[in-house]
């Protein structure tokens, strides 16, 4: 038998308390803001085994369980103190329903966002005990699956970067110049109408992904105006809190907003090559440094251009770029897998959590 009841009578229903900006680099504790990821802060205001709900944002309804200490966004839902129910089992039934649930709430045309009366009266079923039990063991065999890859895509991005690294270092060997990116590279000025946007082809800083983990797709599009417009093989690199890391090698033609640079390479480096650079470490140190502004730090677009990158001759550049690409390619292998393997759980999610 499953009876059902109120999400506000299952748990503590609470927010954090903090802004977004309140993170630091390298910090102890989490920090869970409306990015699907957690951040780190130096102060934990929370102690506790807790399901977090980001409230706004790109992200909104996404899910993180977390045990100890850690702190929250002042948008970020914080559901603790479970009564009769296991946490776990309600973690896989909102996986499942909580987004859809939000969406539907909202105004057509406006950007979704959670309030606390949703979640109270959020309804779940609850059926016994011991079938609460059998539902999330199925699930996490599927969950622990899905974790081990993304570990696995951790652990192989590193590699990359280590082996990145040490191809890039070639100031001083022969054929080698050393040349500012504005020599080899401009800021795009090029623009395109909404009415050729959607969800696939505009960028913005929210659903570029922070480290260096590419585009989602968008989930607010503009419909009118003129944009900033890029082309397949320009690089896209989130300028709102450049300590993020978001940047993209475009693959498609298609449109932007001010927060985003986009720089176009001229016909003496690749643009694979290109990206190599500017997705490392070294720049993103350096382009940090220029950042300016309190709450939401910007980059400093005409110092971009002033870093200093090797370059080599093409045929140097390409073959820096195969070896790269052997790890990229292994890369995404495994997240094919990873894909797989999320498509099987929600399958065998959606079979088992849904009731007559």
């Amino acid at each position: 038998m499953v009876e059902w009841k109120k999400l506000g009578d299952l748990c503590i229903i609470r927010t954090g308390k903090l802004n977004a900006n309140a993170q630091v680099e390298n910090g102890i504790y989490p920090f869970f803001t409306c990015d699907a990821h957690p951040f780190r802060i130096d102060e934990y205001a929370f102690d506790t085994e807790a399901i977090l709900i980001s409230g706004n944002g790109s992200q909104v309804g996404h899910l993180n369980y977390y045990k100890g200490k850690f702190n929250a966004y002042q948008r970020t839902y914080v559901l603790d103190d479970f009564k009769k129910v296991d946490i776990f089992y309600v973690l896989h039934y909102l996986k499942g329903t909580i987004r859809s649930y939000v969406m539907g709430k909202s105004k057509k045309g406006s950007v979704p966002y959670i309030t606390l009366p949703m979640l109270l009266e959020f309804l779940i079923p609850i059926p016994s005990h011991s079938e609460q039990q059998r539902i999330v063991s199925i699930l996490d065999t599927f969950t622990s699956s899905i974790s081990n890859l993304k570990q696995q895509i951790e652990e192989r991005r590193k590699q990359y970067e280590y082996e990145r690294d040490l191809l890039l270092d070639l100031e001083g060997k022969e054929g080698v110049e050393m040349k500012k990116l504005g020599e080899v590279a401009n800021f795009v000025k090029d623009k395109i109408e909404a009415s050729f946007l959607n969800s696939q082809n505009y960028v913005s800083v929210e659903n570029l992904l922070k480290d260096k983990a590419g585009r989602i797709d968008s989930e607010n599009v503009p419909f009118k105006g003129n944009w900033s417009c890029y082309k397949h093989g320009d690089v896209l690199i989130g300028n709102i809190r450049p300590y993020l890391r978001k940047i993209w090698l475009a693959d498609r033609k298609g449109g932007t907003n001010g927060d985003v640079l986009i720089i176009r390479p001229n016909e003496f480096i690749l643009p694979q090559f290109l990206y190599c650079v500017l997705a490392s470490e070294k720049f993103f140190e350096y382009y940090n440094q220029t950042a300016k502004g309190g709450k939401m730090p910007r980059g400093e677009k005409s110092r971009a251009l002033s870093y200093t990158i090797p370059l080599p001759p093409l045929s140097e550049q390409q073959r820096i770029v195969s070896i790269l690409d052997t790890f990229e390619q292994s890369i995404a292998n495994l997240e094919g897998q990873l894909a797989l393997r999320e498509k099987q759980y929600e399958y065998y999610r959606n079979q088992l959590l849904t009731f007559d």
